[in-house]
């Protein structure tokens, strides 16, 4: 009697065993796809970002040739974004 009370148990423990096992191997997966999507993401963002900088590099070029073939001015690639030269508050005043 006390045997089988005791095989009770560990088929009772093996069965948790494996239900909580079977849980965290579906666990493990998610959290593998979420990683694998952010590295994804994360390759991706910088893909785009270097063909706007490879696009952007591209652009100056053109206008460098243009430049020297036709002798014209010196080219400034700056926007006005890029230095806080001339940065005036007064902009954010109420009107």
């Amino acid at each position: 009697m006390e045997t089988e009370y005791e095989i009770k148990i560990m088929q009772v423990q093996a069965e948790l065993k494996s239900h909580l096992m079977a849980e965290e191997f579906m666990y493990n997966e998610k959290l593998h796809g979420m990683e694998m999507e952010t590295l994804n993401g994360r390759e991706q963002s910088r893909e785009v970002a270097k063909a706007k900088r490879i696009s952007q590099q591209n652009t100056e070029q053109s206008k460098l040739i243009d430049q020297r073939k036709n002798n014209l001015p010196p080219l400034n690639f700056e926007s006005n974004e890029d230095s806080l030269d001339g940065f005036d508050l007064s902009e954010f005043e109420p009107r």
